[in-house]
């Protein structure tokens, strides 16, 4: 008898770690708490807790957290840092610009290599790419021998300006150091920022830089964990544009792993939904830390460019996620006039809400939910972890004293404030971005996600709500669901005009066979629809709007479809675009390849048979209304039609339906909210 291939994902989240295990016809979970000092421990436990042997394992998808906190705490490598001779201070200069007009004790964000760590070289390209000043080997050799056996650096970075049109002196250099040096990390601009803007590709470069060391140091010791423990599968990480990678690939280019975990909740909503009609949603991943939230029409989640982490640039591909300091562990309190303020502080996995026991000490969201009645003593991981009610009413009973009011209310106020951060993080990705999301269904989940949902949608205008099964571990899913993708972009400005058509497509061409090359040198077969966008603007603006290109739309390029396609998205940004005429210009091109991974089984939810059910009810009081709540269990839905007030709990999650929501559950096995009554 044939074996089924197992598939596991295994996501690292800020509290839990979730799990999912799939062999192509019935699908598993897990969740256990993370252990931020060691996430990889968290790993595996998250695999003892889902009774799997490591050697039946055929594929093994990760997603951490491990990139991220390496920048948030400082705890990346010492990078040495090249430029260009007179471009020392590029990453102190930065912008001219203020994020905070009116805070006088405003600083700009502190780059992760000082100043000290940052070695000119006298070489130079023009504008063009054009050689200025050669770069001198033997002079630069005797540079470099200097600097690095004085100092301890964990990797290189080298950033030499224009060098995204003419790689020469990077890789001279970058051989100069790999001959002297031939086991330091190096980070080339023109691998990982093909791009223009200086400040930008100096940041991108040297946070790759300094993220490399840890997370091929994390890949390393996972690999050979898993190794001695017998599993011999294939063993991939997820990106943070949607994508997965090998994960040895993932070692040298660690700068894309940066949000993987969000990213991979994102594709686990577009496909863990099913053959849905909910093509257009806006996803609300709600955890024990933050909240993310994205917008996806068409079931294609929009990429964004380049992406902000601790106020330093990134200049990769990246999901369009905002997130907010709202998740369960999210801390309530009283700023200095009065009012009631929740996060952006989280308890985090360690200590936690002061209800799991771990010496927390301060209020937060799940004890709000606790208090409030809309999360159950027996529904934290399907009944199997306990907590403290006292506790949680204890640490909410603190700050009622401060506003003179009871416990429920303090509680449910609590979760209104969240509730008003999440919707503003919503309308940053949707009204703010020219969509309204009065046209989009939400699609909650995380631990959190489906207990705000209904409220959240409210306020938004938005009528119907869909819960994916397995909602709490979503992301894990997701990682099971991503395709192998890389992408490949380059920056060569050129003006929209018919004699420059050629050389638009010759570009494209050239991008997308470099990506696939690189594909299938890891032994990764290209497959999948190619994305294109390219990045364009009128001439004169300083900055770009991205313009997507389907396959037919590059093998029948023209100019008037351009013109076309760059005035639609103008307009859906802008509101307004220019006559024809007005001198347009291509700026970027970016190419994305990769390899379809199969879906995911539907789950059967058998019915709950008892003809006469003895149903749990709960006082909750929500938005000064006592509402009294029937618990339902999540099987109970099936081929039935409840009206809130209602919480459904499964394993992994909470479903809070509240009155004037109808809910049932789709074939896909959805859990799906309406607002009002259906007609």
């Amino acid at each position: 008898m044939e074996l089924l291939p197992m598939r596991v994902g295994i996501e690292v989240g800020g509290t839990f770690t979730d799990l999912v295990v799939s062999d192509g016809k019935n699908t598993k979970t897990a969740k256990v708490p993370s252990t931020p000092a060691n996430p990889d421990k968290g790993a595996m436990l998250a695999i003892e807790a889902a009774g799997l042997r490591l050697e039946e394992i055929t594929e093994l998808i990760h997603g951490s957290t491990v990139a991220t906190n390496a920048v948030l705490e400082r705890k990346g490598g010492r990078v040495c840092f090249f430029v260009t001779q007179g471009t020392k201070d590029l990453l102190l200069i930065q912008r001219h610009d203020r994020r905070a007009i009116y805070d006088l004790q405003y600083q700009k964000p502190k780059p992760v290599v000082p100043r000290h760590d940052t070695c000119e070289i006298n070489e130079r390209l023009s504008a063009d790419g054009k050689i200025v000043t050669k770069l001198d080997n033997e002079v630069t050799s005797a540079l470099v021998r200097n600097i690095l056996d004085k100092g301890k650096f964990d990797s290189v970075a080298i950033c030499f300006l224009h060098s995204y049109l003419n790689p020469i002196h990077e890789r001279a250099l970058s051989k100069i150091i790999a001959t002297l040096y031939p086991n330091m990390p190096i980070t080339c601009s023109c691998d990982v920022a093909r791009e223009f803007r200086e400040y930008e590709r100096a940041s991108t470069t040297t946070l790759a830089a300094y993220v490399q060391p840890v997370v091929a140091g994390y890949v390393t010791r996972v690999s050979q964990e898993l190794e001695r423990k017998g599993f011999q599968g294939q063993f991939s990480i997820m990106q943070s544009n949607g994508g997965r990678m090998p994960a040895g690939a993932m070692a040298q280019n660690a700068i894309t792993a940066l949000f993987s975990g969000p990213a991979a909740g994102v594709v686990g909503a577009i496909r863990g939904k099913g053959n849905t009609n909910f093509s257009d949603i806006i996803t609300l991943d709600m955890g024990g830390t933050s909240t993310d939230v994205a917008l996806v029409s068409n079931d294609q989640a929009e990429l964004a460019p380049m992406t902000m982490i601790d106020g330093l640039p990134v200049k990769t591909p990246v999901i369009d996620i905002v997130t907010v300091g709202a998740g369960g562990g999210s801390i309530a309190w009283v700023d200095d006039g009065g009012l009631l303020r929740v996060g952006p502080q989280s308890a985090g996995a360690a200590p936690g809400p002061a209800c799991y026991g771990r010496g927390g000490i301060l209020p937060t969201v799940t004890d709000a939910h606790l208090v409030r009645g809309t999360l159950q003593v027996d529904s934290f991981l399907g009944g199997t972890m306990s907590v403290d009610l006292g506790a949680a009413s204890h640490v909410i009973g603190k700050i009622a004293e401060k506003f003179n009011i009871g416990l429920p209310e303090m509680a449910d106020n609590i979760i209104r404030v969240a509730e008003a951060n999440i919707v503003r993080a919503i309308q940053q990705v949707s009204t703010e971005r020219g969509s309204d999301p009065r046209e989009f269904a939400l699609l909650p989940y995380g631990g959190a996600g489906p207990l705000h949902a209904a409220r959240v949608a409210e306020d938004l205008n938005i009528d119907r709500v869909v819960i994916p099964p397995n909602a709490g571990v979503l992301s894990a899913s997701g990682l099971l669901l991503s395709d192998y993708v890389h992408y490949r972009s380059q920056t060569n400005r050129l003006l929209l005009s018919e004699q420059n058509l050629s050389r638009i497509k010759t570009n494209i061409d050239s991008l997308t066979m470099e990506a696939k090359d690189y594909l299938l040198k890891l032994g990764i077969q290209p497959n999948k629809e190619i994305e294109t966008s390219l990045e364009m603007r009128y001439v004169g603006q300083a900055f770009e709007v991205p313009v997507k290109l389907t396959e037919e739309n590059v093998d029948n390029i023209s100019l008037a479809l351009l013109q076309k396609l760059f005035a639609e998205a103008h307009h859906k940004i802008f509101e307004f675009s220019k006559p024809k005429g007005d001198p347009v210009e291509v700026i970027s091109i970016r190419v994305g390849v990769g390899e379809k991974t199969p879906k995911l089984p539907v789950q059967p939810n058998e019915k709950d048979m008892d003809p006469d059910p003895k149903r749990t009810k709960v006082n909750i009081i929500e938005r000064g209304v006592t509402s009294e709540t029937i618990i339902l269990s999540r099987n109970e839905l099936v081929g039935e039609e409840f009206s809130g007030p209602l919480l459904i709990q499964d394993e992994s999650s909470t479903v809070y339906v509240p009155v004037e929501w109808q809910v049932s559950m789709d074939e896909y096995n959805n859990i799906v909210l309406e607002k009002g009554s259906k007609k």
